[in-house]
């Protein structure tokens, strides 16, 4: 296996790059000019010294406490429970959302071996203690772990006096009905609202 190979199996192991996609980046890398492809790699090289995940909400951040966590004109009353830290950059693209983030680090999952306990939900719960919270958001995926992880954080934080709320899930705008699956189609329903 030559360099190109090789290099063209290294980026099929990224998420959402098949080997043909992989093998257009590699040879296109051949093409770029040396300051760019020195550039790249240094960038590649120091990413995991630079980005580190911010002790307060779990978000990927060089700087620590994150941007978010340091701001002081973010609503503190509110926090948004996501599973990954690229959820919460989602999230804050949107500029819809302007309270607090915490990142779990995945989901409930035994077949996985990801239990309750390898998550950051103790942590969320101690934010949750020091009595500034007023509303809990779980922003889980809507999937049969991500329903079951917010299920239990709901049950975990019952006690606690915040509002604990979900996001609605349901037809995407541009949608169309006939290739909703039933499940979307439930949550739709469930979750309208008065036009």
């Amino acid at each position: 296996m030559n360099a190109l190979d090789e290099l063209t199996e290294s980026f099929s192991h990224l998420p959402g790059i098949g080997k043909k996609s992989a093998a257009r980046i590699a040879n296109s890398l051949l093409k770029a000019d040396s300051f760019f492809m020195s550039r790249f790699a240094e960038q590649i090289k120091t990413l995991q010294e630079k980005i580190k995940p911010c002790s307060v909400c779990g978000a990927w951040t060089e700087e620590d406490p994150c941007p978010i966590c340091s701001d002081v004109t973010r609503d503190r009353s509110v926090i948004c429970v996501v599973e990954q830290p690229q959820d919460a950059a989602t999230i804050e693209s949107s500029h819809e959302f302007h309270g607090l983030f915490h990142v779990l680090g995945g989901v409930i999952s035994p077949l996985e071996g990801m239990t309750p306990d390898k998550l950051r939900i103790s942590s969320l719960v101690d934010r949750v203690k020091e009595g500034a919270v007023k509303e809990v958001i779980l922003a889980t995926n809507p999937t049969v772990e991500g329903d079951t992880t917010a299920l239990y954080i709901q049950r975990i934080l019952a006690d606690s006096g915040v509002i604990v709320t979900r996001l609605a899930s349901g037809l995407p705008v541009g949608g169309d009905l006939e290739y909703a699956d039933r499940l979307t189609l439930a949550r739709s329903f469930r979750g309208r609202t008065q036009f």
